[in-house]
């Protein structure tokens, strides 16, 4: 299986610091947030990642190379010339580098203790399998509510997509390149009873602003 680190975005939450720098690159704990996310996944046996880029992104493949640094093959999906195409639209433009089988995606500019697994299947007749959290304070409504390891629209009590997910191909099917954002297309297929979940209850931060970065950092100093 192959993962995809999301790694396109321009990071306005985070400007200053993305101004001149890809919010992938800024550091934490003394190593770029990319380099924690693919050292997690090949600890979890993930050998083949694709990364998109867009903002800044020739910095990227210049500070990461090729992978062999990290034990792993690095591929590069390069929207640099759509500007960053969203979710959805970065998935469908790197499905050449995915091939035919599911794939884990990652967003990037998120910190999870999440056991990856590279050899996920999902069920017959499911098209995206999503990691729920616990509703962080900026979304105390969350997203999606989970019955049954089921993820649906309406629910009680709902909780925040991580942004960790594993997704069939056949999820994009006919979809067209360019901007189009995830969360439209899994609420149709969540309608359709397509999309199973699982609520991950360990360490999930999103990390978007300089003030929750510090924290991190200030978290792993200590």
């Amino acid at each position: 299986m192959k993962a995809m680190i999301l790694a396109a975005g321009r990071g306005d939450r985070m400007r200053p610091l993305t101004d001149q720098t890809p919010k992938p690159l800024l550091k934490v704990g003394g190593k770029p947030l990319i380099v924690w996310h693919i050292e997690n996944l090949k600890n979890a046996g993930f050998n083949d990642i694709v990364i998109n880029i867009a903002w800044l992104g020739d910095q990227i493949p210049k500070a990461l190379g090729d992978g062999s640094q990290f034990g792993v093959n690095l591929h590069y999906s390069d929207e640099q010339k759509e500007g960053a195409l969203e979710t959805a639209g970065g998935i469908i433009k790197a499905l050449p580098l995915l091939n035919s089988e599911p794939f884990l995606v990652v967003n990037g500019d998120v910190w999870c203790s999440y056991p990856y697994s590279n050899i996920h299947r999902l069920k017959k007749g499911d098209l995206a399998h999503l990691v729920l959290v616990n509703n962080p304070e900026h979304n105390p409504k969350g997203d999606f509510a989970l019955i049954d390891s089921r993820v649906i629209e309406k629910g009680s009590e709902k909780f925040t997509f991580s942004g960790i997910g594993y997704y069939h191909p056949a999820l994009f099917n006919d979809l067209i390149q360019g901007k189009r954002p995830l969360a439209p297309l899994l609420r149709e297929k969540m309608r359709e009873n397509q999309i199973s979940g699982e609520y991950f209850t360990g360490d999930w931060r999103d990390i978007g602003t300089p003030e929750r970065l510090e924290v991190l950092n200030q978290t792993l100093s200590e």
